[in-house]
C-alpha cells in the first residue's frame, strides 16, 4: 500500500490497483502539487462537508465515475448532484472491494456553502479508518483532541496516523502530539497546516513533540510504503 500526501488534508492511497483519495481539495489549494485535470480517483472518501475537504469531489466523480463515500447527509446531498455515493455514519464500517472503511467520531463542524450563500447541514464530521493489505491508516479529518482516540487505537492498531496540527480550526501541535500518544500509531504524519494564515505551523516542531513515536513530515507529492 502506498500513501501519498498532497497538501492540506489531501491524501491518496494506492492499494490493490485502486486509487483512493481522501478529501480532494485541489483547486484553490496553494499547498498541493496536483492538478485536478490529472487526478483519476476510483474512490473518494470524505471526512466532512466543508469546502476545503469536499473540494473537487463533484467534478472528479462525474468525470471518472468515482464512488464517493461519506456520512449519510453528504451522500444524500452529493447523490442529488448525480454522483455515485455510499452512505455511512459514525461507528459503522463496510467492506468494499477496494478495502474496509470505518468512520470514527471527530469534533468539528460540517456544512456545504452554496453559491447563493446558503448553509446546508453536512451531518457529523468524521475520521476515517482505511484497512487493506493487513494495514490500517487513520485520517483524523478536522478534529479536536478527544480521549476516545485511545479506544480507536486499541480497537484498530494503526500503522499510519494522519493528524491535523493547524490549530484555530482543529487541534494544534501540542494536542496532536498527545493524540498520537493516545492512538499509539506506528507512524505519524501531520496534515491540515500552512494552507491559510490562521493555521500556519512548523511541522518539524510537531515531530519533535512526539513522545518516542516515529513521525515524518511529508512534502506535497511525497509518499510512504506500508
Amino acid at each position: 500500500m502506498r500513501v501519498s500526501y498532497h497538501g492540506h488534508s489531501v491524501v491518496k492511497i494506492e492499494s490493490n490497483g485502486k486509487t483512493i483519495f481522501i478529501d480532494p481539495f485541489i483547486t484553490g489549494n496553494g499547498q498541493t502539487d496536483l492538478q485536478a485535470d490529472e487526478v483519476k480517483p476510483d474512490v473518494i472518501l470524505l471526512t466532512h462537508a466543508h469546502g476545503d475537504h469536499v473540494g473537487d469531489t463533484v467534478e472528479l466523480a462525474k468525470k471518472h465515475g468515482s464512488l464517493v463515500v461519506g456520512n449519510a447527509e453528504i451522500a444524500d446531498y452529493l447523490g442529488s448532484k448525480g454522483l455515485n455515493t455510499h452512505a455511512m455514519h459514525i461507528g459503522g464500517s463496510y467492506q468494499f472491494d477496494f478495502g474496509k472503511v470505518k468512520l470514527t467520531q471527530a469534533f468539528h463542524g460540517s456544512s456545504f456553502s452554496t453559491e447563493d450563500g446558503q448553509i446546508i447541514y453536512g451531518g457529523m464530521p468524521a475520521g476515517i479508518l482505511f484497512m487493506n493489505e493487513g494495514k490500517t491508516v487513520y485520517h483524523a479529518g478536522d478534529t479536536a483532541l478527544f480521549s476516545d482516540m485511545k479506544l480507536i487505537g486499541e480497537r484498530h492498531p494503526i500503522d499510519l496516523a494522519l493528524l491535523p496540527i493547524g490549530d484555530n480550526f482543529t487541534m494544534g501541535p501540542e494536542d496532536a502530539a498527545y493524540a498520537a500518544k493516545l492512538l499509539n500509531a506506528k507512524l505519524v504524519v501531520p496534515i491540515h497546516y500552512n494552507t491559510f494564515p490562521p493555521i500556519k505551523q512548523d511541522p518539524q516542531r510537531f515531530i519533535e513533540m512526539l513522545d518516542g513515536q516515529e513521525g515524518r513530515v511529508l512534502k506535497a507529492g511525497e509518499s510512504i510504503e506500508l
